[in-house]
């Protein structure tokens, strides 16, 4: 299974932004996926998650109201739409995908299998 994360840039405060995880694998639809994200000289933090199909999706509360993930098992991909983005939200985003969770372990890195390579996106103010 791969992963690959694309959408980062340069944004204002305010702006919006959306980034996509293009995942490769014959079985999309056996994985659930989780944005994460890392700035520098802090660890990697949950930010969303959606379930295989979507019937389980949670955010942070940083970002709660603001980003909305989905998923398209057609297309094996998952987005991160991102608005009223704030100076805070500056760092490297991760995608990862996973097969099992229990209970809200997703939240957590080493619940994943596989991670993308990052996506760099910067807020400023």
């Amino acid at each position: 299974v791969q992963l690959q994360a694309s959408g980062g840039g340069l944004v204002q405060a305010g702006e919006s932004l959306t980034l996509s995880c293009a995942v490769s694998t014959r079985r999309f639809s056996d994985y659930a996926v989780g944005w994460f994200r890392q700035a520098p000289g802090k660890e990697r933090e949950f930010v969303s998650y959606v379930s295989w199909t979507a019937s389980l999706i949670d955010y942070s509360d940083s970002v709660k109201g603001r980003f909305t993930i989905s998923r398209d098992n057609a297309k094996n991909t998952v987005s991160l739409q991102m608005s009223n983005l704030k100076p805070e939200d500056t760092a490297v985003y991760y995608c990862a995908a996973g097969k099992y969770f229990t209970g809200t372990y997703y939240k957590i890195t080493g619940g994943y299998d596989f991670w993308g390579q990052g996506t760099l996106v910067t807020v400023s103010s």
